[in-house]
């Protein structure tokens, strides 16, 4: 198995899904990507932050699996970094296997700290009307699997 690599970062600074590619970001203690929609200390997801805006913000970064991808090519579904909102997009590290609670740490000095699962939304089907449906699948017992990466805060 190869070494985990991160093979983009991306961000945007309005709402929306899909993010720029950049050539670098700056995570920033205990708010996130500088410069994104969704740093800050508090709640920045327009639904959760309607009901409660002051809510801890535990979406601050959303890392992805560029593994995701690869599966999701041989349906025709064409997805690229930042496309689902992603800040950070890696490749060899199993993002879906992390617990919350668990930290990484990013270039020189900066530390994340998964908080959970992405929850995704309709929102995905602005890249491909069948891309929601293949990252928030149903398991037998009327659960949500979700495959479309985990949330941090720096």
């Amino acid at each position: 198995m190869s070494a985990a690599t991160v093979i983009a970062v991306c961000s945007k600074a309005t709402p929306g899904v899909g993010k720029t590619p950049r050539e670098e970001i700056t995570l920033v203690p205990d708010h996130g990507v500088e410069g994104d929609y969704h740093a800050g200390a508090f709640v920045r997801h327009r639904s959760r932050a309607a009901r409660d805006p002051q809510q801890t913000n535990l979406r601050q970064v959303h890392l992805m699996h560029a593994e995701l991808f690869d599966e999701l090519a041989p349906l025709g579904i064409a997805v690229t970094p930042g496309d689902m909102g992603e800040n950070i997009t890696t490749r060899g590290l199993p993002i879906l296997d992390l617990a919350p609670g668990t930290r990484l740490h990013l270039g020189a000095s900066a530390i994340i700290e998964v908080t959970g699962c992405r929850n995704p939304c309709n929102q995905l089907d602005a890249v491909d009307e069948r891309l929601l449906a293949q990252v928030a699948l149903k398991d037998g017992g009327g659960g949500i699997i979700r495959k479309a990466g985990v949330m941090a805060i720096v």
